[in-house]
């Protein structure tokens, strides 16, 4: 056999010789790499996770019923978890991704706490509730896409009379990986407010900053990316550029004061797919959450084909094939664990010329 065939961890038969050897190696706590190479220096990704998507007219009575089980207070954080089936018990939507459905009903507050890992809320359905970050109260609306960066007080409150939902997406399993996680409850349900409210989208997130700020972390002073900014800019995008082939059009969310992605381990996006549009094949090493916010249409990820609506999430694994269809104007927010990798020198991209057998 060629000594670049089949690795030895591949299914080739130990003489008793190597076996009596690696016994022996095993009880000075030694492993032969050649028995596990292949799997652990793959060709290409593998990823555990699978394609899967969650219709939420399925799951919203889950997350009202677990209102009748547990309180905001009790649980902390009265979430349930994005399992993907085929990451069962690890609190996985995908490999490195957390994702999961918020639910605070009116008059509930979800008490302070910080955490090592960063964090995102993007709403789903509700209004007249807030989050405090760092001593600055944001009210969210559906499609907003709220930031809690790493290791700052942040909590959650309704003051209106109907439940509010989002999508809490965190990047703790990457934190995890390094064993970096760190987490604090502050000794009152709200940390307190520091400043006005919503005064970092006033003073940053107009193309200008106040002359004498001094940035004191890394983290990015915008907590509020308000959708109907975000929707305003899309359409203006369709109304004189064509769309990417691959996404549609998109916009990036960034840090203002670094131009770099708005979280710095977490890559969020907004894309709008004009009706009728249908996407070229796209693969990447990133794995992805997609969140539908508008329109109708059907998503093909590896061999899964998905037909999706409003309020629908979804998710693409590391290097799968996905192509995506619209019925009608569609716009759907994504995050992904691009930025982490981009930092890291890992991330890799092939954009298909040709189509798969189509959707």
């Amino acid at each position: 056999m060629s000594l670049r065939g089949k690795s030895m961890d591949e299914g080739i038969a130990d003489t008793n010789a190597r076996v009596d050897f690696y016994e022996r190696a095993s009880k000075e706590d030694l492993a032969p790499l050649w028995k596990v190479l292949a799997g652990l220096v793959t060709p290409a990704p593998r990823p555990k996770a699978m394609p899967h998507l969650w219709l939420y007219q399925d799951i919203r009575p889950y997350l009202l019923e677990a209102c009748a089980h547990v309180s905001a207070a009790e649980a902390e954080r009265r979430v349930m978890i994005l399992e993907n089936p085929a990451l069962r018990g690890q609190s996985r939507a995908l490999d490195s991704l957390f994702a999961g459905l918020q639910i605070i009903l009116p008059g509930e507050i979800a008490p302070a706490h910080r955490h090592v890992a960063s964090a995102l809320r993007f709403i789903v359905e509700g209004k007249d509730a807030y989050t405090v970050v760092d001593g600055e109260r944001t009210m969210m609306l559906p499609g907003d896409f709220v930031i809690t960066p790493s290791w700052v007080w942040h909590d959650h409150a309704n003051i209106g009379n109907e439940p509010m939902i989002w999508l809490d997406g965190l990047d703790m399993h990457m934190v995890n990986l390094f064993n970096a996680s760190f987490r604090e409850e502050a000794q009152t349900q709200s940390h307190g407010l520091q400043r006005p409210d919503d005064s970092s989208v006033i003073e940053f997130g107009y193309s200008m900053i106040p002359a004498h700020y001094q940035q004191m972390r890394g983290s990015n002073p915008v907590i509020n990316y308000p959708y109907a900014r975000a929707k305003e800019v899309l359409y203006s995008l369709k109304s004189h550029e064509r769309a990417d082939a691959w996404s549609g059009h998109m916009l990036k969310y960034i840090n203002p004061m670094t131009g770099d992605w708005a979280l710095p381990r977490l890559a969020t996006c907004m894309r709008l797919m004009p009706a009728g549009f249908a996407s070229k094949p796209y693969r990447s090493t990133e794995s992805t959450v997609f969140a539908v916010v508008e329109g109708r249409g059907v998503s093909r990820i590896g061999e899964s084909e998905f037909s999706w609506g409003e309020k629908d999430i979804f998710v693409a694994p590391s290097w799968v094939l996905q192509e995506h269809q619209s019925h009608q104007d569609s716009i759907i927010f994504s995050y992904s664990d691009r930025a982490a990798q981009e930092k890291l020198g890992l991330f890799r991209e092939a954009r298909h010329e040709a189509a798969t057998n189509g959707i």
